[in-house]
């Protein structure tokens, strides 16, 4: 059993198909799909301070 992202899970299961009535596609190979999903932490104050560890 692999392990799928809930994100991933919730295009497919979902968004996918509200792109295909918004925009009018017809084929589902029109739907852009997920390749990389990238969530950016700020460092704040580490990059400021160099005391911080």
């Amino acid at each position: 059993m692999s392990y799928t992202p809930r994100l991933k899970e919730k295009y497919s299961a979902e968004i996918t198909k509200e792109l295909q009535k918004q925009f009018g596609f017809k084929s589902v190979m029109r739907i852009p799909k997920l390749k990389k999903i990238v969530l950016s932490q700020g460092l704040g104050d580490a990059i400021s301070d160099k005391k911080i560890d």
